[in-house]
């Protein structure tokens, strides 16, 4: 019996190949969540490059790729994800944003597509399958976890998603944008008494009124909305670019000092939920 999960990306908007952003990482948005020895993975930016080189050290062949929105820095890593261009392997993506906009599989080959990359979606040669729902709905990923959806405020659309199996739960709820003063109901719902919540924590609330409309929330809403939800433990997430390895020190130290029950993601982080 077992569930767990490890961040290999943690960072927003665009990675960070610097001195200054190693201790907490500067791969963008990528978890891999494994319940039993079933593997989903949330987002596909940059981190999804070496979660790809685990899977094959580990002969993982199958895999749920659970996408909460396409920005670029959610799905810019999968054009390297090499597990894909590997026969014998099996993945589901899905996305719950684009039911009228196109679908998932028409915005993962436009990325591909020249001029802007050069290996076209058709060259992966794992068996992939596309599938979209619309955020709200519960997402089948079999018998061994059960899969709830709410949508996020955010430009383009978002899904956050609601993992649960043996009795824990753990939450994915980025990119959002909370309106302050007014707790969004629909998170509140999704993250009522979770084990683990990892929240779009991209700003602070002194940097916020700056970035109103941008589509991110800040760290200290995290706290507001998981002490509110009844949330055990809180995972800072989704680090600005700009938020350096000193930066992130700060945060973490006032976010313990608020509520004990925050801390800060780490890129290889891994947290066993049983």
């Amino acid at each position: 019996m077992e569930f767990w999960v490890r961040f290999w990306g943690v960072r927003g908007s665009i990675a960070c190949p610097s001195p200054t952003h190693i201790e907490f990482g500067g791969n963008t948005s990528c978890i891999e969540v494994c319940v039993d020895g079933h593997r989903m993975v949330l987002d596909a930016g940059t981190g999804v490059k070496d979660l790809g080189q685990s899977f094959l050290r580990s002969k993982v062949r199958e895999a749920t790729i659970l996408l909460t929105h396409t920005h670029w820095d959610h799905i810019n890593g999968f054009p390297f994800f090499a597990p894909a261009f590997a026969p014998g392997h099996r993945f589901r993506i899905m996305a719950g944003h684009l039911s009228d906009a196109g679908g998932i599989e028409r915005v993962l080959a436009g990325q591909m597509a020249r001029p802007t990359f050069p290996v076209p979606l058709s060259a992966l040669q794992a068996d992939l399958s596309f599938e979209d729902f619309r955020a709200g709905e519960a997402v089948d990923v079999g018998d061994f976890v059960k899969v709830t959806t709410a949508p996020l405020q955010h430009p383009d659309g978002a899904t956050g998603y609601r993992i649960e199996a043996h009795g824990k739960s753990f939450v994915y709820v980025t990119d959002t944008e909370h309106v302050p003063g007014e707790p969004d109901e629909r998170i509140l719902a999704l993250i009522a008494d979770a084990d683990v919540v990892a929240y779009d924590s991209t700003y602070t609330d002194e940097e916020f009124p700056k970035h109103i409309g941008w589509g991110h929330s800040t760290w200290q809403e995290g706290v507001r909305l998981a002490r509110r939800a009844g949330v055990k433990r809180l995972a800072i997430f989704h680090h600005d670019p700009y938020h350096d390895d000193a930066f992130m020190h700060r945060v973490e130290a006032e976010a313990v000092d608020t509520w004990d029950g925050a801390f800060v993601a780490r890129e290889g982080m891994r947290i066993d939920l049983v």
